[in-house]
């Protein structure tokens, strides 16, 4: 009968060393977990925070409020008088509300009332809807 094993058998006698899991970082912050390592003597780091645990809320500074008046640009260019007389003159003459001319350049009632009322901050695209729609030249040298 064959022998299963050929050769010389040999053992492993390597030492094998388990480890425990390291401590999570909650766990080492839990006060019991502290107290018990300042009593047992090993080093415990303390670290103060800024303005941790107040809930002050400070005025920013007068001088932070120049620098971002500063900075920030010029107002914005709103619809001039001639182009807002215009819109209003030729929607009139074709007998339409302002829903109706919102409907048909697919935007809504609150941006042609914001050009009629000149709140609105022009924009090519919506005024070349509003001149294939009212058939009136609203860019170019109107508002000059």
């Amino acid at each position: 009968m064959p022998s299963r094993n050929p050769g010389a058998i040999t053992q492993d006698w390597e030492p094998v060393v388990l480890h425990k899991s390291r401590p999570k970082s909650q766990d080492l912050r839990d006060p019991k977990a502290v107290n018990q390592a300042l009593r047992s003597g090993v080093a415990v780091q303390t670290v103060k925070k800024f303005d941790a645990g107040s809930n002050k809320k400070l005025a920013p500074a007068v001088n932070a409020k120049k620098l971002d008046e500063g900075t920030e640009p010029a107002a914005l260019d709103k619809v001039p008088v001639e182009v807002r007389q215009a819109i209003q003159k030729a929607r009139l003459e074709k007998k339409m509300s302002q829903s109706e001319l919102a409907k048909q350049i697919n935007e809504r009632p609150q941006v042609v009332q914001e050009y009629e009322n000149g709140k609105a901050v022009p924009n090519q695209a919506v005024l070349a809807k509003m001149e294939r729609v009212l058939g009136v030249k609203l860019r170019g040298k109107i508002g000059k």
